[in-house]
Protein backbone atom coordinates (compact mmCIF):
# COMPACT_ATOMS: atom_id res chain seq x y z
CA UNK A 1 0.00 0.00 0.00
CA UNK A 2 1.58 3.20 -0.89
CA UNK A 3 1.51 5.85 1.70
CA UNK A 4 -1.21 8.78 1.30
CA UNK A 5 1.60 11.70 1.10
CA UNK A 6 3.50 10.06 -1.41
CA UNK A 7 0.36 9.17 -3.37
CA UNK A 8 -0.75 12.76 -3.13
CA UNK A 9 2.70 14.16 -3.61
CA UNK A 10 3.11 11.94 -7.28
CA UNK A 11 -0.52 13.59 -8.42
CA UNK A 12 0.76 17.31 -7.53
CA UNK A 13 4.56 16.67 -9.37
CA UNK A 14 2.61 14.94 -12.23
CA UNK A 15 0.09 18.06 -12.25
CA UNK A 16 2.54 20.42 -12.42
CA UNK A 17 5.14 19.33 -14.78
CA UNK A 18 2.13 18.79 -17.23
CA UNK A 19 3.59 21.98 -19.67
CA UNK A 20 -0.77 22.36 -20.87
CA UNK A 21 -1.70 23.77 -17.50
CA UNK A 22 -0.86 26.68 -15.57
CA UNK A 23 -1.26 24.58 -12.15
CA UNK A 24 0.95 26.33 -8.86
CA UNK A 25 2.43 24.04 -6.23
CA UNK A 26 1.54 25.87 -3.49
CA UNK A 27 -2.15 26.30 -4.46
CA UNK A 28 -1.99 22.55 -5.20
CA UNK A 29 -1.05 21.94 -1.43
CA UNK A 30 -3.96 24.06 -0.40
CA UNK A 31 -6.16 21.57 -1.54
CA UNK A 32 -9.35 19.78 -0.04
CA UNK A 33 -8.18 16.44 -0.53
CA UNK A 34 -4.45 17.25 1.04
CA UNK A 35 -6.02 19.27 3.92
CA UNK A 36 -7.97 16.23 4.71
CA UNK A 37 -4.38 14.59 5.40
CA UNK A 38 -2.97 14.06 9.03
CA UNK A 39 -0.42 16.83 10.06
CA UNK A 40 2.25 14.56 9.73
CA UNK A 41 1.23 13.49 5.99
CA UNK A 42 0.48 16.86 5.29
CA UNK A 43 4.09 18.23 6.16
CA UNK A 44 5.75 15.32 3.86
CA UNK A 45 3.50 15.58 1.31
CA UNK A 46 4.65 19.50 1.01
CA UNK A 47 8.60 18.37 1.72
CA UNK A 48 8.25 15.74 -1.03
CA UNK A 49 6.19 18.18 -3.64
CA UNK A 50 8.45 21.38 -2.86
CA UNK A 51 12.16 19.32 -2.16
CA UNK A 52 11.58 17.86 -5.81
CA UNK A 53 10.69 20.46 -7.66
CA UNK A 54 13.59 22.79 -6.13
CA UNK A 55 16.32 20.25 -6.73
CA UNK A 56 14.46 18.93 -10.08
CA UNK A 57 17.53 20.34 -12.02
CA UNK A 58 20.42 18.39 -9.35
CA UNK A 59 18.23 15.18 -9.22
CA UNK A 60 18.03 14.97 -13.35
CA UNK A 61 21.76 15.26 -13.33
CA UNK A 62 22.04 12.48 -11.05
CA UNK A 63 19.00 10.16 -12.86
CA UNK A 64 20.16 10.61 -16.39
CA UNK A 65 23.85 8.95 -16.40
CA UNK A 66 21.94 5.47 -14.94
CA UNK A 67 19.99 5.08 -17.43
CA UNK A 68 21.00 2.82 -20.32
CA UNK A 69 20.64 5.50 -22.72
CA UNK A 70 20.94 8.40 -20.90
CA UNK A 71 19.04 10.70 -23.52
CA UNK A 72 16.06 8.48 -23.65
CA UNK A 73 12.77 10.30 -23.61
CA UNK A 74 10.50 9.27 -19.96
CA UNK A 75 7.21 9.13 -19.81
CA UNK A 76 6.22 11.71 -17.44
CA UNK A 77 4.73 9.46 -14.86
CA UNK A 78 8.22 7.29 -15.03
CA UNK A 79 9.67 10.63 -14.73
CA UNK A 80 8.05 12.02 -11.88
CA UNK A 81 8.55 8.48 -10.26
CA UNK A 82 12.26 9.17 -10.62
CA UNK A 83 12.65 12.18 -8.84
CA UNK A 84 10.39 11.47 -6.34
CA UNK A 85 12.42 8.60 -5.10
CA UNK A 86 15.78 10.16 -5.95
CA UNK A 87 14.80 13.40 -4.17
CA UNK A 88 13.96 10.84 -0.87
CA UNK A 89 17.16 9.28 -1.34
CA UNK A 90 19.65 11.89 -1.46
CA UNK A 91 17.74 14.40 0.87
CA UNK A 92 15.54 12.64 3.61
CA UNK A 93 18.10 10.53 5.64
CA UNK A 94 15.09 9.42 7.94
CA UNK A 95 12.75 8.02 4.88
CA UNK A 96 13.99 4.08 4.51
CA UNK A 97 15.80 3.65 0.66
CA UNK A 98 13.39 0.53 0.40
CA UNK A 99 10.03 3.04 1.23
CA UNK A 100 11.37 5.22 -1.31
CA UNK A 101 11.99 2.94 -4.13
CA UNK A 102 9.10 0.16 -3.59
CA UNK A 103 6.61 2.91 -3.28
CA UNK A 104 8.03 4.71 -6.15
CA UNK A 105 7.96 1.80 -8.53
CA UNK A 106 4.23 1.22 -7.14
CA UNK A 107 3.18 4.28 -7.98
CA UNK A 108 4.62 4.18 -11.75
CA UNK A 109 2.84 1.02 -11.55
CA UNK A 110 -0.51 2.47 -10.52
CA UNK A 111 -0.10 4.95 -13.06
CA UNK A 112 -0.33 2.28 -15.63
CA UNK A 113 3.26 2.54 -16.82
CA UNK A 114 3.88 -1.55 -16.15
CA UNK A 115 6.80 -1.65 -18.57
CA UNK A 116 8.46 1.14 -16.98
CA UNK A 117 8.38 -0.72 -13.50
CA UNK A 118 11.97 -2.40 -14.47
CA UNK A 119 13.41 0.52 -14.65
CA UNK A 120 12.45 2.58 -12.21
CA UNK A 121 13.50 0.35 -9.55
CA UNK A 122 16.58 -0.52 -10.73
CA UNK A 123 17.89 3.00 -11.66
CA UNK A 124 16.77 4.15 -7.85
CA UNK A 125 18.68 1.04 -6.65
CA UNK A 126 22.00 2.61 -8.26
CA UNK A 127 21.68 5.56 -6.41
CA UNK A 128 21.00 4.26 -3.59
CA UNK A 129 23.88 1.95 -3.53
CA UNK A 130 26.26 4.97 -4.90
CA UNK A 131 27.90 7.41 -2.65
CA UNK A 132 25.94 10.30 -1.76
CA UNK A 133 27.74 13.41 -3.65
CA UNK A 134 30.03 15.62 -1.79
CA UNK A 135 31.52 18.06 -4.25
CA UNK A 136 29.21 20.84 -4.48
CA UNK A 137 28.91 22.29 -8.25
CA UNK A 138 31.02 24.91 -9.44
CA UNK A 139 28.58 27.41 -10.63
CA UNK A 140 25.85 29.47 -8.76
CA UNK A 141 22.75 27.88 -11.28
CA UNK A 142 24.63 24.08 -10.55
CA UNK A 143 24.82 24.67 -7.05
CA UNK A 144 21.58 25.78 -6.54
CA UNK A 145 19.38 24.06 -9.28
CA UNK A 146 18.32 27.25 -11.17
CA UNK A 147 18.39 27.35 -14.80
CA UNK A 148 21.78 29.30 -15.74
CA UNK A 149 20.25 31.96 -17.75
CA UNK A 150 18.44 32.81 -14.89
CA UNK A 151 20.93 32.90 -12.20
CA UNK A 152 23.57 34.31 -14.91
CA UNK A 153 21.01 37.96 -15.32
CA UNK A 154 20.40 38.16 -11.46
CA UNK A 155 24.11 38.00 -10.98
CA UNK A 156 24.39 40.94 -13.78
CA UNK A 157 21.09 42.69 -12.49
CA UNK A 158 21.97 42.88 -9.14
CA UNK A 159 26.05 41.31 -8.18
CA UNK A 160 26.93 37.82 -7.23
CA UNK A 161 26.20 38.11 -3.51
CA UNK A 162 22.20 38.86 -4.22
CA UNK A 163 22.47 36.11 -6.76
CA UNK A 164 23.15 34.08 -4.75
CA UNK A 165 21.58 34.86 -1.87
CA UNK A 166 18.12 34.59 -4.18
CA UNK A 167 19.16 31.09 -5.51
CA UNK A 168 19.84 30.32 -1.63
CA UNK A 169 16.42 31.54 -0.40
CA UNK A 170 14.78 29.95 -3.56
CA UNK A 171 15.87 26.64 -1.94
CA UNK A 172 14.60 26.94 1.58
CA UNK A 173 10.30 26.30 2.54
CA UNK A 174 9.19 29.99 2.05
CA UNK A 175 8.38 32.08 5.32
CA UNK A 176 4.54 31.93 6.40
CA UNK A 177 3.40 35.23 7.05
CA UNK A 178 0.27 36.14 8.07
CA UNK A 179 -1.81 39.96 8.66
CA UNK A 180 -3.66 40.16 11.39
CA UNK A 181 -7.12 41.60 10.87
CA UNK A 182 -8.82 41.40 14.46
CA UNK A 183 -7.70 42.92 17.64
CA UNK A 184 -8.44 39.07 19.26
CA UNK A 185 -6.67 37.40 16.46
CA UNK A 186 -3.33 36.84 18.25
CA UNK A 187 -4.49 35.90 21.38
CA UNK A 188 -6.64 33.21 19.44
CA UNK A 189 -3.81 31.84 18.00
CA UNK A 190 -1.75 31.59 20.73
CA UNK A 191 -4.13 29.88 22.45
CA UNK A 192 -4.26 27.51 19.55
CA UNK A 193 -0.84 27.10 20.33
CA UNK A 194 1.01 28.51 17.49
CA UNK A 195 3.85 30.48 17.66
CA UNK A 196 4.79 33.68 16.41
CA UNK A 197 6.62 36.28 15.62
CA UNK A 198 6.82 40.07 14.68
CA UNK A 199 7.03 40.48 11.04
CA UNK A 200 10.28 41.92 9.46
CA UNK A 201 8.96 45.35 8.87
CA UNK A 202 5.24 45.48 8.72
CA UNK A 203 3.19 46.09 12.68
CA UNK A 204 0.25 44.32 11.33
CA UNK A 205 2.34 40.93 10.06
CA UNK A 206 3.21 37.95 11.66
CA UNK A 207 5.61 35.55 10.85
CA UNK A 208 4.37 31.63 11.75
CA UNK A 209 7.26 30.21 13.66
CA UNK A 210 5.64 26.81 14.78
CA UNK A 211 1.73 25.43 14.18
CA UNK A 212 -0.75 24.77 11.43
CA UNK A 213 -2.22 28.63 11.39
CA UNK A 214 -4.58 27.32 8.45
CA UNK A 215 -6.20 25.12 10.91
CA UNK A 216 -6.96 27.54 13.43
CA UNK A 217 -10.80 29.20 14.41
CA UNK A 218 -9.19 32.66 13.67
CA UNK A 219 -8.11 31.30 10.29
CA UNK A 220 -11.77 30.15 9.81
CA UNK A 221 -13.69 33.38 11.16
CA UNK A 222 -11.52 35.89 8.76
CA UNK A 223 -9.21 36.71 11.47
CA UNK A 224 -6.06 36.35 9.91
CA UNK A 225 -4.68 35.65 6.00
CA UNK A 226 -1.78 34.43 5.40
CA UNK A 227 0.23 36.41 3.10
CA UNK A 228 3.80 36.99 2.28
CA UNK A 229 5.09 40.27 4.01
CA UNK A 230 6.06 41.72 0.42
CA UNK A 231 2.81 41.39 -0.66
CA UNK A 232 1.54 43.39 2.64
CA UNK A 233 3.63 46.20 2.13
CA UNK A 234 2.89 46.53 -1.52
CA UNK A 235 -0.67 47.09 -0.25
CA UNK A 236 0.24 49.64 2.40
CA UNK A 237 2.28 51.31 -0.16
CA UNK A 238 -1.14 52.53 -2.14
CA UNK A 239 -2.20 54.58 1.25
CA UNK A 240 -5.96 55.80 0.68
CA UNK A 241 -8.41 57.26 -1.67
CA UNK A 242 -12.16 57.49 -1.66
CA UNK A 243 -12.43 55.36 -4.84
CA UNK A 244 -10.31 52.79 -5.94
CA UNK A 245 -9.92 50.57 -8.30
CA UNK A 246 -7.48 47.10 -8.01
CA UNK A 247 -6.91 46.45 -11.54
CA UNK A 248 -5.57 43.17 -11.32
CA UNK A 249 -7.34 41.88 -7.90
CA UNK A 250 -7.04 38.43 -7.51
CA UNK A 251 -6.09 36.40 -5.60
CA UNK A 252 -7.66 39.44 -3.38
CA UNK A 253 -4.28 39.62 -1.15
CA UNK A 254 -3.81 43.27 -1.45
CA UNK A 255 -7.33 44.09 -1.94
CA UNK A 256 -8.34 43.19 1.26
CA UNK A 257 -5.91 45.39 2.88
CA UNK A 258 -7.04 48.51 0.78
CA UNK A 259 -10.58 47.79 2.14
CA UNK A 260 -8.83 47.34 5.41
CA UNK A 261 -7.23 50.85 5.00
CA UNK A 262 -10.20 52.47 3.51
CA UNK A 263 -13.47 51.99 5.37
CA UNK A 264 -15.47 54.73 3.67
CA UNK A 265 -14.12 54.04 0.35
CA UNK A 266 -16.01 52.39 -2.99
CA UNK A 267 -14.12 49.87 -4.65
CA UNK A 268 -13.65 48.23 -7.70
CA UNK A 269 -11.99 44.98 -7.96
CA UNK A 270 -10.92 43.71 -11.56
CA UNK A 271 -9.56 40.66 -12.80
CA UNK A 272 -9.91 38.92 -15.96
CA UNK A 273 -10.46 35.08 -14.57
CA UNK A 274 -14.07 35.06 -13.82
CA UNK A 275 -13.05 31.82 -10.99
CA UNK A 276 -10.80 33.50 -9.03
CA UNK A 277 -12.82 36.85 -8.81
CA UNK A 278 -16.15 34.72 -7.56
CA UNK A 279 -13.54 33.28 -4.91
CA UNK A 280 -12.71 37.21 -3.95
CA UNK A 281 -16.18 37.67 -3.89
CA UNK A 282 -17.22 35.15 -1.04
CA UNK A 283 -14.12 35.87 1.03
CA UNK A 284 -15.04 39.64 0.74
CA UNK A 285 -18.83 39.16 1.25
CA UNK A 286 -19.02 41.01 4.50
CA UNK A 287 -17.66 44.35 2.41
CA UNK A 288 -21.55 44.22 1.03
CA UNK A 289 -21.74 46.74 -2.04
CA UNK A 290 -18.51 48.95 -1.01
CA UNK A 291 -16.70 46.19 -3.01
CA UNK A 292 -17.77 46.28 -6.95
CA UNK A 293 -16.09 43.09 -8.53
CA UNK A 294 -15.87 43.55 -12.37
CA UNK A 295 -14.78 40.76 -14.71
CA UNK A 296 -12.56 42.47 -16.96
CA UNK A 297 -9.16 42.71 -19.15
CA UNK A 298 -6.67 45.04 -17.63
CA UNK A 299 -5.20 45.51 -20.53
CA UNK A 300 -8.55 46.27 -22.89
CA UNK A 301 -9.96 48.71 -19.94
CA UNK A 302 -11.58 51.87 -21.26
CA UNK A 303 -11.62 54.46 -17.98
CA UNK A 304 -12.81 57.93 -17.61
CA UNK A 305 -10.55 60.03 -14.57
CA UNK A 306 -12.33 58.90 -11.45
CA UNK A 307 -10.30 57.03 -9.42
CA UNK A 308 -7.85 58.89 -6.66
CA UNK A 309 -6.25 55.47 -5.94
CA UNK A 310 -5.26 52.40 -8.53
CA UNK A 311 -3.60 49.64 -7.96
CA UNK A 312 -1.73 47.47 -10.59
CA UNK A 313 -0.44 44.58 -9.42
CA UNK A 314 0.44 43.34 -13.09
CA UNK A 315 0.39 39.39 -13.73
CA UNK A 316 4.09 38.64 -14.42
CA UNK A 317 6.76 35.86 -14.44
CA UNK A 318 6.90 35.66 -10.51
CA UNK A 319 10.60 35.22 -10.34
CA UNK A 320 10.08 36.66 -7.06
CA UNK A 321 7.99 33.80 -6.00
CA UNK A 322 10.39 30.79 -6.80
CA UNK A 323 10.48 29.91 -2.76
CA UNK A 324 7.28 29.86 -2.94
CA UNK A 325 6.25 28.54 -6.63
CA UNK A 326 9.49 26.55 -7.24
CA UNK A 327 8.35 25.15 -10.92
CA UNK A 328 8.26 28.46 -12.26
CA UNK A 329 11.97 28.66 -12.58
CA UNK A 330 11.00 25.65 -15.42
CA UNK A 331 8.42 26.89 -17.13
CA UNK A 332 9.85 30.20 -17.58
CA UNK A 333 12.23 31.20 -20.79
CA UNK A 334 14.31 34.28 -21.45
CA UNK A 335 12.58 34.79 -24.39
CA UNK A 336 8.88 35.12 -22.49
CA UNK A 337 10.46 38.58 -20.90
CA UNK A 338 9.79 40.32 -23.73
CA UNK A 339 6.05 38.59 -24.13
CA UNK A 340 4.82 39.55 -20.40
CA UNK A 341 6.78 43.63 -21.03
CA UNK A 342 4.26 44.41 -23.91
CA UNK A 343 1.03 43.44 -22.21
CA UNK A 344 2.61 45.55 -18.56
CA UNK A 345 2.93 48.27 -20.66
CA UNK A 346 -0.81 48.04 -22.16
CA UNK A 347 -2.11 47.43 -18.87
CA UNK A 348 -0.62 50.44 -17.19
CA UNK A 349 -1.40 52.92 -19.87
CA UNK A 350 -5.08 52.05 -19.66
CA UNK A 351 -5.12 52.23 -15.93
CA UNK A 352 -3.91 55.45 -15.98
CA UNK A 353 -6.33 56.81 -17.66
CA UNK A 354 -8.52 55.65 -15.33
CA UNK A 355 -6.23 58.04 -12.66
CA UNK A 356 -8.12 61.36 -11.32
CA UNK A 357 -5.61 65.10 -11.33
CA UNK A 358 -3.90 64.36 -8.22
CA UNK A 359 -4.47 60.67 -8.03
CA UNK A 360 -2.03 57.77 -7.27
CA UNK A 361 -1.17 54.54 -8.91
CA UNK A 362 1.10 51.90 -7.75
CA UNK A 363 2.57 49.80 -10.09
CA UNK A 364 3.78 46.45 -9.02
CA UNK A 365 4.84 43.18 -9.55
CA UNK A 366 6.57 39.94 -8.08
CA UNK A 367 8.93 40.18 -10.50
CA UNK A 368 12.45 40.18 -10.31
CA UNK A 369 13.19 41.25 -13.86
CA UNK A 370 13.47 44.75 -14.99
CA UNK A 371 12.32 44.15 -18.00
CA UNK A 372 8.59 43.92 -16.41
CA UNK A 373 9.47 46.55 -13.70
CA UNK A 374 12.04 49.58 -14.50
CA UNK A 375 11.70 49.48 -17.83
CA UNK A 376 7.38 49.12 -18.36
CA UNK A 377 7.40 52.36 -15.71
CA UNK A 378 10.47 54.40 -18.06
CA UNK A 379 8.48 53.40 -21.31
CA UNK A 380 4.91 54.12 -20.06
CA UNK A 381 5.94 57.56 -18.37
CA UNK A 382 8.20 58.50 -21.52
CA UNK A 383 4.56 58.45 -23.65
CA UNK A 384 2.57 59.93 -20.84
CA UNK A 385 4.44 63.43 -19.85
CA UNK A 386 1.16 64.39 -17.72
CA UNK A 387 2.36 62.16 -15.49
CA UNK A 388 5.36 61.47 -13.42
CA UNK A 389 6.76 59.11 -10.59
CA UNK A 390 6.94 59.76 -6.65
CA UNK A 391 9.17 58.53 -5.01
CA UNK A 392 8.90 55.50 -2.75
CA UNK A 393 11.23 56.93 0.29
CA UNK A 394 8.69 59.20 1.19
CA UNK A 395 5.97 57.07 1.52
CA UNK A 396 8.04 54.47 3.37
CA UNK A 397 8.81 57.17 5.89
CA UNK A 398 5.04 58.25 5.90
CA UNK A 399 3.82 54.58 6.80
CA UNK A 400 6.69 54.21 9.48
CA UNK A 401 5.71 58.17 11.15
CA UNK A 402 2.42 56.23 11.02
CA UNK A 403 3.14 53.33 12.74
CA UNK A 404 2.52 50.82 9.94
CA UNK A 405 6.39 50.17 9.38
CA UNK A 406 8.10 49.61 13.22
CA UNK A 407 11.09 51.44 13.40
CA UNK A 408 13.43 48.16 12.88
CA UNK A 409 11.49 47.53 9.62
CA UNK A 410 11.90 50.99 8.23
CA UNK A 411 15.36 50.86 8.46
CA UNK A 412 16.06 47.49 7.19
CA UNK A 413 13.55 48.75 3.87
CA UNK A 414 15.63 52.24 4.12
CA UNK A 415 18.83 49.88 3.77
CA UNK A 416 18.33 47.27 1.56
CA UNK A 417 14.53 47.53 -0.49
CA UNK A 418 14.99 51.06 -2.50
CA UNK A 419 16.84 51.66 -5.78
CA UNK A 420 15.78 54.46 -8.32
CA UNK A 421 13.40 55.66 -6.38
CA UNK A 422 11.16 52.31 -6.49
CA UNK A 423 10.62 49.75 -4.17
CA UNK A 424 12.63 46.19 -5.12
CA UNK A 425 12.48 43.27 -1.99
CA UNK A 426 15.04 40.69 -2.64
CA UNK A 427 14.41 37.51 -1.67
CA UNK A 428 17.42 36.55 1.16
CA UNK A 429 18.11 39.98 1.93
CA UNK A 430 14.98 40.54 3.38
CA UNK A 431 12.87 37.53 4.67
CA UNK A 432 10.25 37.70 1.66
CA UNK A 433 9.12 37.59 -1.36
CA UNK A 434 10.64 40.01 -4.46
CA UNK A 435 8.16 42.76 -5.27
CA UNK A 436 8.57 45.77 -7.27
CA UNK A 437 6.64 48.99 -6.88
CA UNK A 438 6.61 52.18 -7.60
CA UNK A 439 4.06 54.92 -7.36
CA UNK A 440 3.13 57.57 -9.94
CA UNK A 441 1.07 60.44 -10.37
CA UNK A 442 -0.60 62.50 -12.55
CA UNK A 443 -0.39 65.98 -12.49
Amino acid sequence: MIAPARSIAFEILLYVTDTDTNAHSDELLRDPQVNALSAQDRALATTLVMGTLRWQLQLDAHIRPLLARPDTKLSPAAETALRLGAFQLLHLDRIPPHAAIGESVELTRRAGEHFATGLVNAVLRKLAKAPKPTAVPSSLAGEFAHPAWLAERWARNYGEPAARAICAFDQQPAPVTIRLAHPEAEASLAAAGIELAPGDFLSAARRVLSGDVARTKAFRDGWIRIQDEGSQLVAELAGQGSRILDACAAPGGKTAILVERNPEAHLTAADINRRRLDSMRRNLSACGDRVRFAVQDAAAMTLEPEYDLILCDVPCSGTGTIARNPEIRFRLAAGDLARHSQRQRRILAAALTGLAPGGRLVYSTCSLEPEENEQVVDAVLAAHPSYERIPISAELAALAVSGRIHAEGAAALAAHALRDGCLRTIPGILNCDGFFAAILTRS
